[in-house]
């Protein structure tokens, strides 16, 4: 599939871009929207209950012809059509990438090594249901005959961040009588923090790791499982009442103690990071109910049946990863803030991090070439508007070119006064203010003395877009990550890369392994460089001293 297709630069519509962006760059977006008075409505598209406003981006009807002929001659279609089929699309692992059948409706078919995957998804699902119910209902008993009243979820990167994210943005849905917190550092602090104020005989521990060997993961799952046991007396057949498995090793599992009754299992073809609506979604669940949590895997569903069916020039993901692509490959943009209004979506950006810079921070091709194009772009913000009194500034008046995507609800879920005017307000003013800046005529006639002139000038043409949506439901949050996930993969399309593997993490936890005996050691002699080697003589001194 991989090697009919030409590097980037060997596109035709690629160097048409190069052209094009040399007679666009001068342009500003106060003259592209003087000469077309239509624009702000034409370059809108509303579909799957996203209003997507790209209007204020350095672009003309021709790039955005262009870059549709780019995703064309970049094999996207085949790349969609082949994972929607169970295609092994992620090469470098031989593996089906099939995020999208965690959220495929029961009757779905799709078949993986000449098995239809949904009834098992579907299993998994209810088994998750069936839990979730009996412990928000009180039913799930702790080993006291205690009622379960604290959740705390112990996995980290994509078993970490999906779901602390997921219960952030979906708090206002969850049971308020319960508390829910989540473990994922190696740093002892984390999990001291989490149990804290809490009560064992009311505490139930998630552990989420696929081979639950992951060395953070399982670190912090025996530190639970000992403050476990021990609150609850030393009976160590308590553990079966206060821990379940989100994992594929029951062997692994049942020697921890836990029952592999409450063993959630997920597969091979679902990439961490894109996990969150599968078991590693359980504590979710827990949070905000099964029926919730359907609701937004019918977001999910939603996304991924536009991206799969809607024409480029009108589908939501596509045109969001191109986007990302003609700023990052044709003006040298290196970042991308991703600025939520909206509270309960405080971690989403966070959560985008790995989403993104995982999936397409890659050097090499689908065929193992050095890549000849810029890729992966950095993914950061905060939600709005705290943001405006932080690093606003740099977006707005510094140097660097920072594509914007702001994110809004025109319905609030905690109606308050004026605020939720005063939110939205914010949101359309400073992308008015990033596009159209201000000049130094219009500083001049507010009577700025000349001195002044230049630091209140706003250069403006800086693109962002604008996704207005009704409310944030659980279905709403669905579309959203789905709408980030489709555009990754599309990007990932046109740079010709795996966006699927994640060998990047591998090296540092492989050197951290050989280091871990040698902290504890007294012998002079170490086999690293002569940094490290200081640094681990270093903290054996530190740590004799404690």
């Amino acid at each position: 599939m991989s090697s009919d297709i030409p590097t980037p630069q060997q596109r035709s519509a690629w160097a048409a871009l190069q052209a094009h962006q040399k007679a666009i760059a001068p342009l500003h977006l106060r003259k592209l929207f003087a000469d077309d008075p239509q624009r702000g409505e034409r370059l809108a598209l509303d579909a799957v209950g996203i209003y997507f406003d790209y209007s204020k981006n350095r672009i003309s009807d021709e790039t955005m012809s262009l870059l549709v002929q780019l995703a064309e001659q970049s094999g996207l279609r085949e790349r969609i059509d082949a994972m929607f089929r169970g295609e092994k699309i992620n090469v470098s692992e031989e593996r089906a990438v099939l995020h999208i059948a965690l959220r495929a409706p029961k009757g779905s078919t799709i078949v993986v090594d000449g098995e239809n995957v949904i009834p098992g998804v579907h299993a998994v699902l209810d088994k998750m249901s069936d839990f979730a119910n009996r412990v928000r209902s009180g039913a799930w008993k702790g080993h006291t005959g205690k009622r379960i009243r604290n959740v705390i979820n112990i996995g980290i990167g994509g078993s970490d961040l999906g779901p602390v994210m997921a219960y952030e943005a979906l708090r206002y849905y969850s049971a308020r009588d319960m508390t829910f917190r989540f473990v994922s550092n190696v740093d002892g602090t984390d999990f001291a923090e989490a149990v804290h104020d809490l009560d064992a005989a009311e505490t139930l521990f998630i552990v989420s790791s696929k081979t639950f060997t992951t060395l953070e993961t399982m670190t912090n799952a025996h530190s639970a499982r000992d403050w476990s046991v021990a609150g609850l007396g030393g009976d160590a057949a308590s553990v079966a009442k206060h821990f379940v498995a989100v994992s594929t090793n029951a062997d692994e599992v049942r020697k921890f103690g836990i029952d592999v009754a409450n063993m959630f299992g997920f597969w091979d073809w679902v990439g961490g990071r894109y996990s969150m609506d599968s078991a590693i979604g359980l504590s979710t669940m827990l949070a905000i109910g099964p029926e919730n949590f359907h609701d937004m895997l019918a977001g999910f569903h939603a996304m991924d049946e536009h991206f799969r069916t809607a024409q480029f020039s009108r589908n939501l993901p596509v045109l969001m990863g191109l986007l990302a692509v003609w700023y990052n490959d044709f003006f040298g943009a290196q970042t991308v803030a991703v600025l939520p209004y909206e509270q309960y979506l405080k971690r989403f950006p966070a959560y985008l991090q790995q989403l993104t810079m995982e999936s397409n921070g890659k050097h090499v091709t689908l065929d193992g070439a050095p890549v000849t194009a810029d890729t992966g772009p950095i993914y950061w913000g905060e939600p709005g508007t705290n943001g405006q009194h932080s690093f606003y500034q740099l977006i707005h008046q510094g140097t660097r070119l920072i594509p914007c995507d702001f994110i809004a609800f025109g319905q609030p879920l905690n109606p308050l006064g004026v605020h939720h005017d005063l939110l939205l307000a914010n949101v359309f003013a400073q992308g008015e203010a990033l596009a159209f800046g201000k000049s130094p005529d219009e500083v001049k006639a507010e009577g700025s003395p000349d001195w002044l002139v230049p630091h209140r000038t706003f250069e403006g043409n800086r693109p962002s877009n604008t996704m207005l949506l009704e409310r944030l439901t659980p279905a709403a949050l669905g579309k959203l990550v789905a709408l980030y996930e489709h555009s990754v993969l599309t990007q990932g399309a046109i740079w010709h890369i795996d966006s699927f593997d994640q060998w990047g993490v591998e090296l540092g936890k492989v050197l951290a392994t050989r280091i871990i005996p040698e902290l504890g050691g007294r012998e002079s002699k170490l086999a690293h460089d002569s940094s490290t080697n200081n640094l681990i003589l270093r903290y054996r001194n530190l740590r004799r001293a404690s």
